[in-house]
């Protein structure tokens, strides 16, 4: 007996000896692999970089200086002058060309890179196919989104029918009073659960196990919740039945939880951090081996919900703008508003009618309608700001014709700026910053399916990689960096030119995951709806007396204030700062954002601060939310 229990330790020891071997040899890899990322991103930034270096120099304009200079060698006989500024002029010649050919090595380097990073790609494609597909829950996710991204021009020019098929694609479907219970048993396990403190540590021990117990004990949570809410519920999952058994329970309070919190994005904060690195483990071969079952399964949207039940004609039916569309009451009579709330109503009826059938309920179709309606009421609090943004950009300032003391520019060094740019170059850079931002908080959802496609794919693994800001999971997210490209290339083509870098950061230090990338974008409504809502309260502050008297001495008028105000944010919140180098911030799509956080954490240091405080503001982040 002694004998045999000292070999299955020995194998044991063995065992835990070759899965440390495995670990560290995809941690290997893994640095590796970011680190080609890293020098990849580093060497397109300065190609860009160079380039945009060569247009400055070109600027300085050599054909209008020379009669300024000529004429001052002969009002005051210098002619040294002159020798020196033709050296000057040839000297910056001379930087612009070699700045011209050091960006076209580094572009046809990286051209070639590509070029052979793919063949490579397809060549491993080719060598790994009839290798097995992967289970059918996931499949569905994977396959839907990959369809959906080659899909991403039509879905954006579409109109009729094709534009609400495509957003139902992304659509999730509005909670019902039911999967509400469940949702507050699952925040509730989420909150007092450490997953992440235990998981996404630096240890000896195995992770797979340790990630197996943590799995187990939220499900143990979340059952003894449920015996505590309703008993009888409670019973029939506990009484002679295992985890396992329950798959298909835990399965829909987990996609509960990831529905809720693509509507509400506001909500959840910390736990749906949690809730996703825990299935996202939970999709490990490894960890399944041992957990025994799954709980993960396809987010339920409105266009699979429909399609289910063969209700999806409904989505092309003429009433369905009418039905779906929010109600501005603003400068409306509210006669006229009650008119508008009963014609969408009766358009509600009429399409609810018309498609139910046996297997699609009347209420069923009202919650469809109603799901998108939550949708439109997302985009008007997310995409609206920025609308209003780009619209007081374009009303208070003329990029060809500089207003004195309201010019745009910023110069490198100056007042935390990483970049220089003229009046004109840094309106054009504000305008693509935040039309990108538009254009991305309009496609949140179809991002947010996509995101988690990449962060709960079965093949997609991840590495825990010190990041400078603690231990992050670093993953590549292929889905979401191929619809960023999309939008990006959209905005360019609207544009017809791009001022600054157009590299995503994904998979890397600056943005290690498709989380992080989500939780970045979601900030942008946070950042300019402030400032909207104080720009607009200045003209009713300005009704007071007193406070008009204060807003003409400070400022010179109402309109001054504002223009004071949108002059500093669309100078040093597009500035390039927020990092302490080029990579981590500078003009790439990523680090604009990063610059308006930056500006947003120095606003309160600001001569206009006052304004903010007057107009109501309390801060950018709105408080605690999970509350």
């Amino acid at each position: 007996m002694s004998r045999a229990l000292d070999a299955a330790l020995d194998a044991a020891d063995v065992d835990e000896g070759i899965l440390r071997s495995d670990d560290l040899a995809i941690d290997t890899e893994s640095k590796v692999a970011d680190g080609a990322r890293r020098l990849a991103v580093a060497r397109a930034q300065f190609a860009e970089y160079a380039r945009a270096r060569a247009e400055d120099f070109r600027d300085v304009d050599a054909e209008a200086l020379e009669p300024a200079v000529r004429a001052a060698v002969e009002q005051f006989g210098a002619s040294d002058v002159w020798m020196a500024f033709a050296d000057v002029r040839e000297a910056l010649r001379q930087c612009a060309s070699d700045a011209e050919r050091a960006a076209a090595a580094i572009e046809e380097e990286l051209a070639r890179d590509a070029t052979a990073a793919t063949t490579t790609k397809k060549r491993s494609a080719e060598d790994a196919h009839g290798a097995g597909a992967e289970d059918d829950e996931m499949m569905d996710i994977e396959n839907t989104s990959i369809g959906a991204i080659g899909a991403v021009s039509a879905g954006r020019q579409a109109s009729g029918k094709g534009e609400f098929v495509e957003r139902a694609k992304y659509v999730p479907m509005r909670l019902t009073p039911e999967e509400r219970k469940w949702l507050r048993l699952l925040e509730a396990a989420l909150h007092v659960s450490e997953y992440t403190d235990k998981v996404d540590i630096v240890s000896y021990k195995s992770k797979t196990q340790r990630i197996t117990q943590q799995l187990r004990e939220i499900c143990a949570i979340l059952t003894g919740l449920v015996v505590a809410t309703d008993y009888r519920a409670g019973q029939a999952l506990c009484v002679g039945r295992e985890f396992k058994d329950n798959e298909a329970f835990f399965q829909d309070v987990f996609e509960i939880g990831r529905r809720y919190k693509v509507m509400n994005p506001e909500k959840m904060r910390s736990e749906y951090g949690k809730m996703v690195y825990l299935l996202q483990d939970s999709q490990l071969p490894e960890v399944q081996e041992l957990l025994e079952f799954r709980l993960v399964k396809p987010l339920k949207t409105v266009h699979s919900f429909l399609k289910e039940r063969n209700g999806e004609d409904l989505l092309g039916d003429a009433n369905m703008e009418l039905a779906t569309a929010e109600i501005m009451h603003e400068g409306i009579p509210r006669h006229e508003v009650q008119r508008l709330i009963k014609k969408k109503e009766r358009a509600r009826e009429h399409i609810a009618d018309k498609y139910q059938n046996s297997a699609l309920s009347k209420e069923d179709i009202l919650q469809c309608l109603y799901s998108i309606a939550d949708n439109n009421a997302y985009l008007r609090f997310n995409r609206d700001p920025v609308d209003r943004m780009l619209g007081y950009l374009t009303r208070f300032f003329d990029p060809n014709a500089i207003e004195a003391g309201f010019s745009l520019a910023i110069t490198m060094g100056l007042h935390g700026a990483r970049l220089s740019h003229n009046h004109q170059k840094q309106y054009t850079y504000a305008s693509q910053s935040m039309m990108l931002w538009r254009e991305v908080s309009n496609d949140m959802f179809k991002l947010w399916y996509l995101a988690e496609g990449d962060l709960l794919g079965e093949n997609n693994r991840y590495a825990l990689t010190n990041t400078g800001q603690g231990l992050n999971r670093v993953q590549s997210a292929p889905r979401v960096g191929k619809e960023m490209h999309a939008i990006l290339a959209t905005c360019q083509r609207k544009l017809g030119s791009w001022v600054g870098s157009s590299v995503v950061h994904l998979g890397d230090h600056n943005v290690p995951n498709a989380l992080m990338f989500i939780d970045k974008y979601t900030q942008v409504s946070r950042i300019l709806n402030p400032v909207v809502l104080v720009i607009d309260q200045i003209p009713s502050l300005a009704k007071d007396p007193g406070l008009k008297a204060y807003i003409d001495a400070q400022f010179g008028g109402v309109e001054s204030a504002q223009k004071t105000i949108l002059k500093d944010f669309f100078s040093y919140a597009f500035d390039g700062s927020g990092a302490e180098n080029f990579f981590d911030a500078g003009s790439c799509i990523d680090g604009r954002l990063t610059s308006a956080w930056n500006w947003c954490s120095k606003v309160e240091k600001k001569p206009y601060y006052p304004i903010f405080k007057l107009a109501g503001f309390v801060g950018f982040d709105g408080g605690d939310f999970r509350s």
